[in-house]
């Protein structure tokens, strides 16, 4: 089947935890507003957002079309793709875990992006700094290492010790807790020199998704968009000053 993901295309974003799923199975998709051409680009997408169909139109982007089917919200299209690309265990109640796992990444995802919208995405980062500082204290003392710890003990509390999250194998939590190392390591590199002697596990895994062929050729491919001060993952050195 051939996957449309439907997502902003000037930013990783909340698209790149699914860009990521899609790379590593070498899944046949394209990145529909990226593209020009009939039934591309952005007015493709918005015609799906705001149009008479489908029935049950996603609220934002990310979301994915496979042939009829749409689905939306990034937990819940990793979730619906898991099995279908081989990243996530057969079993039930390992699935519901994977995707409990996932929420917890998108909580992750929400703190972040709080950090430089606290008051209102309405509102540009200048707009909201003293609030920003602070938020981005109570991120990079309290909150990151709660959350970055919990995913620690669960990957050292894994049955299959492979250094994975859940299971075995790679799932597509896996590829997710490999791209918030990545932009908690551009958003805040000081508070993540800190952090990362206590995270072992989540740095070496880390290290062994960007070791992947599929994904290695991803990284270094112009389909891998930068960081940048538009997406989730800002770096604004004064939220990492205090550290």
């Amino acid at each position: 089947m051939r996957y449309e993901l439907f997502y902003w295309p000037s930013i990783q974003g909340r698209g790149e935890f699914v860009r990521l799923a899609l790379e590593e199975a070498g899944a046949d998709y394209v990145d529909v507003a990226r593209e020009c051409g009939r039934g591309l680009g952005m007015d493709a997408m918005l015609r799906l957002m705001e149009g008479p169909e489908p029935d049950r139109p996603p609220f934002a982007p990310p979301f994915l079309r496979a042939g009829k089917q749409v689905v939306a919200q990034t937990a819940n299209i990793l979730q619906f793709l898991g099995p279908r690309l081989g990243l996530v265990p057969k079993a039930g109640a390992t699935r519901l875990w994977a995707h409990q796992l996932q929420l917890t990444v998108e909580d992750l995802v929400i703190d972040v992006h709080d950090t430089h919208h606290p008051v209102a995405m309405s509102l540009y980062y200048e707009d909201q700094q003293p609030e920003s500082r602070r938020r981005a204290q109570f991120f990079t003392r309290e909150r990151a290492p709660e959350l970055l710890g919990y995913f620690e003990r669960v990957l050292q509390r894994n049955p299959g010790r492979r250094g994975y999250l859940v299971g075995r194998s790679l799932s597509y939590v896996d590829l997710s807790l490999f791209q918030i190392v990545a932009g908690l390591r551009y958003a805040f590199p000081k508070m993540m020199a800190r952090l990362e002697p206590e995270i072992p596990g989540l740095v070496a895994l880390h290290e062994r998704v960007a070791r992947r062929s599929n994904i290695a050729a991803y990284l270094a491919s112009d389909r891998r968009l930068p960081f940048s001060e538009d997406g989730i993952f800002r770096h604004y050195p004064e939220l990492d000053a205090h550290e």
